[in-house]
């Protein structure tokens, strides 16, 4: 199962002085992982002051860093102490326990997405093809969706809009790859979501663009369609013909 969880926590702190100045600071904590044994779980605490981050612990450092020379004094004085220990043990405690109990209560409730590869107009590029991945109807929100060109990840030239949801508990995401086609190259978009036992990977076939492979599609099923009729019309008349008995006039 793989998984993207951001587990959310907000502390907000108004204060006020005599002259009516106001001031600002709110924290954010964050624990964010992306695979199914919650082996890559990073958390990151950040401090605001009036809309700027002045420190932060981050877990892959295991300290805090500051961002001006308050948040730099800050970080020293508090990777001396106690909370900088503190700060480590909530990755475990909180973070890995919260993100279990999330897994077991969503595992027998997704939904897996219905994706579409298509090719869309370029908006003035810098490359002549434009490939949209698109998901539909999928539950929980949290997906991953990447391009990959021969089996390798691409990053540059994709954009990606965030979960939306469609107003029925199911949501979509749409991620574009705007590139330069190579004779031979195989492009594809790989989805990871909890209703996945593992990456899915859809292939995009350049053969034909999507409105001309359903032209011929729809051809297709006419001309069938019409062999069958015309079939069963020829051995009506037979039958009918066969069981006709002719008097001479």
């Amino acid at each position: 199962m793989e998984l993207y969880i951001t587990i959310l926590t907000l502390t907000i702190v108004l204060s006020t002085d005599a002259e009516t100045n106001v001031y600002y600071r709110y924290r954010m904590s964050r624990c964010i992982y992306s695979s199914s044994n919650i082996s890559d779980m990073v958390y990151f605490d950040n401090y605001y002051f009036n809309k700027y981050l002045f420190i932060q612990f981050d877990s892959t450092l295991g300290r805090f860093v500051g961002f001006n020379e308050y948040g730099m004094k800050l970080a020293e004085f508090w990777n001396s102490g106690p909370l900088v220990h503190e700060e480590r043990d909530i990755v475990n405690w909180f973070c890995k326990g919260n993100a279990e109990i999330f897994d077991s209560s969503i595992s027998d409730k997704s939904v897996k997405p219905n994706v579409k590869l298509s090719s869309v107009t370029g908006a003035g590029g810098r490359h002549p093809a434009v490939l949209m991945c698109s998901a539909y109807e999928f539950y929980p929100p949290h997906i991953k969706v990447s391009w990959l060109r021969d089996g390798k990840l691409m990053t540059s030239e994709v954009t990606s809009t965030m979960e939306m949801a469609d107003g029925d508990w199911f949501y979509q995401i749409h991620s574009e790859l705007e590139y330069t086609p190579k004779s031979g190259e195989k492009i594809s978009c790989m989805v990871e979501h909890a209703s996945f036992s593992k990456p899915m990977i859809y292939d995009w076939d350049p053969s034909l663009p999507e409105s001309e492979r359903n032209k011929i599609a729809i051809g297709a099923f006419g001309l069938v369609l019409g062999i069958i009729i015309a079939a069963a019309g020829l051995i009506y008349y037979k039958k009918k013909s066969t069981g006709r008995i002719l008097v001479p006039q």
